[in-house]
């Protein structure tokens, strides 16, 4: 019954419904009772790449936050990734500022692996006067060189721990803010979009100018600074639906004529050329609401990274020239808190590793690397630990790059380690020059070449063969084989021709010159006391002859047969070498020759050695002690120990003083002045205190002489320079040049 009634009534109830809906007033006051409010524009901020003048985007956005207008995806190429990223990845603007004005970019855009972590045997290579580069040398003979000068160990190492809060956050929409970062495929030259998997990654490949750093790969494609295909990318704003953007322009402008004075200028304007070019296209699509800006950062580089904090007001002030502009597009109070809550609400809770997996592109076994791995499973993941084991795998300069990632399988997380194998090895080529001048006809001049084959089996064995030509030829060739995982335990056998030039002086003067020569074999074994020291024991057997070049001709050459068995226990703690500034070094060795050896005379004789390295401000001091004596007879001629030269007794000529007994106390001070060049300057002195004995009863402190210099050093490409002024008691003085390690 009620239904017929209701029948006729609904026409003109649906009409008078939809008259009231269609009244503008009745429209205003149902807008107080919608679910939703009206969605407002979305704004993109589009931020370039410049290198350290990207600083200045940390101004803009702290000038954004200001006015309270929130910003809906970000994109960013090259340092406009890595600021853009970093905001995105909910990194609040005081942590930004702090971490880009904190970091030591000069540290981390350089491979050097600290010398504390490199494997004992790797600092060995110290002792050498080889060049530390490595050329590449494949099967054909063909050189090889790495992709890039620096392949950004420590880039990444940076960017995954400052990113590690948003770690399996594979799509980068997911991200508080959506981000895409730009990079440019190197083997076509086009632009490359990453909106999704590692965003530490994402960010190192968008900002790796070619040629200085490696080409990141992802799928399959190699990644470089996406400069060179569009440094302002305004459209992949747009595509990721920005409806008003915020582009900030901080790219470098082109040199004038005035300025391109030399090569490197003109190097950087190709280089502008490119990256102008399609910032000019972009900005020529900046639409009426669009805002730009544009900071003054003249005179701030590209590269001038100690300056980067002084970008940062610059983009302020930018920012601040177009307050009116961008607070149109502001949020209400309410709203802005709670987009920021939103951003912020990141998790640093660490996981609990469940399981370590290993990536291993390289021809050493998984063992190896794993007894490197101290990572815990059961517990949850200590990064400080874990980049600790890296560094401890790097250290054995067999891998191009480590890096991690954070993963989940079957409901459980855990860690996987991608380890890649140099690819310009694992043959290697080293060049090497030393010389030493005293200005008064002492000189000598060598020049060394080295081949070595790493990672020749899975416990990475490797062999060495090098051979010098010059005063003092020589060769060796040496089998350096760990015998287990962990490379505690070592054999290192080695066959070698040797060579050394030396002079006998009588009250100052040379009276004779004399070439000893031998052939001989090592074999020797042992054990890494992990990275800062080692324990070995062998047998030296070697046949030669002792023949004079100048003097009294009528002496005969002497030939001889020396067969030594020695144990050796060193430790060497030093930052860096040859100008340490904190550590410790040091070794004692016990040698022992005896006709039943297959010796010709039997000698027994001890060698000790510290030095130690501290720094206060800009001085660093370095106390070092010398003491070699035989103990119960007289070695030969071949087998005596010598001191002279620079930091030897200063003042004296190169091994000038020899001896069944030497003694040598010294105090080396030295300031950093800068680099000159690139190159880092030193400036110092020494004080040393010792001389050389043939009795025990001779050695007393009454018995030595002082010696001192005075020294300008520089740590060069080909090793390290001194040129030296050096005096000793009794009239001694020389002046040095000196190119190879000294201390």
């Amino acid at each position: 019954m009620f239904r017929r009634r209701l029948v006729p009534v609904l026409p003109p109830l649906i009409i008078l419904f939809a008259s009231l809906v269609a009244y503008p007033g009745f429209q205003a006051a149902a807008g107080e009772y919608a679910p939703e409010m009206p969605t407002r524009r979305k704004i993109g901020l589009v931020l370039s790449g410049g290198g350290a003048r990207g600083a200045a985007h940390i101004g803009v956005i702290k000038v954004l936050e200001e006015l309270r207008v929130p910003i809906d995806c970000i994109a960013g190429t090259s340092m406009g990734a890595i600021v853009g990223g970093l905001y995105a990845s909910g990194m609040s603007i005081a942590e930004l500022e702090k971490t880009l004005t904190g970091v030591d970019w000069s540290d981390a855009f350089l491979d050097d692996i600290p010398r504390e972590d490199r494997s004992f045997r790797r600092k060995r290579d110290d002792d050498l006067y080889l060049l530390k580069a490595k050329a590449g040398l494949r099967d054909d003979g063909a050189i090889a060189l790495p992709a890039g000068v620096l392949q950004g160990q420590k880039l990444d190492q940076l960017f995954k721990g400052l990113t590690f809060s948003i770690e399996g956050t594979g799509d980068f929409d997911h991200l508080p803010i959506p981000f895409r970062a730009v990079a440019t495929d190197i083997v076509t030259g086009r632009e490359v979009v990453l909106g999704r998997g590692d965003l530490a990654m994402a960010m190192r490949a968008s900002m790796s100018v070619p040629a200085v750093f490696a080409p990141v790969e992802i799928d399959d494609r190699l990644l470089v600074d996406g400069g060179l295909s569009n440094n302002l990318p305004m459209d992949v704003a747009r595509r990721m639906g920005a409806d008003v953007l915020i582009v900030v322009d901080i790219s470098t402008p082109l040199s004038s004529r005035d300025e391109l004075r030399d090569a490197l200028a003109i190097t950087g304007q190709l280089t502008n050329f490119l990256t102008r070019g399609n910032t000019e296209a972009q900005l020529a699509t900046l639409g009426k609401e669009d805002i730009l800006l544009v900071p003054n950062l003249e005179g701030i580089s590209s590269s001038d990274f100690a300056r980067a904090g002084e970008a940062i007001p610059r983009g302020l002030d930018a920012a601040g020239k177009q307050r009116q502009a961008l607070s149109r597009l502001a949020s209400e109070a309410n709203d802005y808190q709670a987009y920021q809550m939103r951003r912020l609400a990141r998790n640093p809770a660490m996981p609990v590793v469940e399981f370590v997996h290993l990536d291993n592109r390289s021809r050493v076994s998984d063992e190896v690397l794993r007894s490197r791995i101290r990572v815990r499973t059961g517990e949850p993941l200590d990064t400080a630990a874990l980049e600790a084991d890296i560094a401890r795998i790097y250290g054995l300069e067999l891998f191009e790059n480590i890096r991690y990632e954070i993963v989940e399988e079957e409901g459980c997380k855990g860690v996987v380690l991608h380890v890649q194998e140099r690819r310009w090895g694992p043959n290697y080529l080293q060049f090497g020059l030393s010389s030493s001048n005293n200005f008064q006809g002492d000189s000598t001049l060598n020049f060394g070449l080295a081949y070595t084959r790493t990672a020749i089996n899975s416990l990475a064995g490797e062999w060495r063969t090098a051979i010098q030509l010059g005063r003092d030829p020589s060769g060796v060739t040496e089998l350096y084989q760990p015998l287990d995982a962990d490379s505690r335990y070592f054999i290192n056998p080695a066959l070698y021709y040797r060579t050394v030039t030396s002079n006998q002086f009588v009250a100052g003067k040379r009276q004779a010159e004399y070439r000893t020569g031998r052939y001989g074999a090592i074999l020797a074994g042992g054990r890494e006391l992990g990275t800062w020291g080692e324990m070995r024991l062998g047998y030296n057997l070697s046949v030669g002859e002792s023949e004079m070049l100048v003097g009294d001709h009528s002496q005969p050459d002497r030939d001889f047969t020396n067969a030594e068995a020695f144990v050796r226990l060193a430790l060497d703690t030093l930052n860096e070498i040859p100008f340490p500034s904190k550590g410790n070094a040091g070794a004692l060795e016990f040698i022992s020759s005896q006709e039943a050896f297959a010796s010709d005379s039997d000698y027994n004789q001890a060698k000790a050695s510290w030095l130690s390295a501290g720094t206060w401000g800009r001085y660093t001091l370095v106390g070092s002690l010398l003491f070699d004596t035989t103990l119960d007879s007289d070695a030969p001629l071949e087998s005596l120990f010598s001191i002279g030269g620079l930091f030897r007794l200063s003042g004296f000529a190169q091994d000038e003083l020899s001896g069944q007994h030497s003694g040598l106390l010294r105090l080396i001070a030295f300031r950093r002045f800068g680099d000159f060049a690139l190159l880092p300057i030193y400036v110092g002195g020494s004080l040393e205190q010792g001389n050389v004995w043939d009795r025990y009863g001779e050695i007393e402190p009454g018995n030595t002489l002082t010696a001192g210099s005075l020294f300008l050093g520089a740590d060069t490409p080909i090793g390290p320079i001194y040129l030296g002024y050096g005096m000793a008691e009794g009239s001694h003085e020389s002046l040095y040049l000196y190119l190879g390690k000294l201390f």
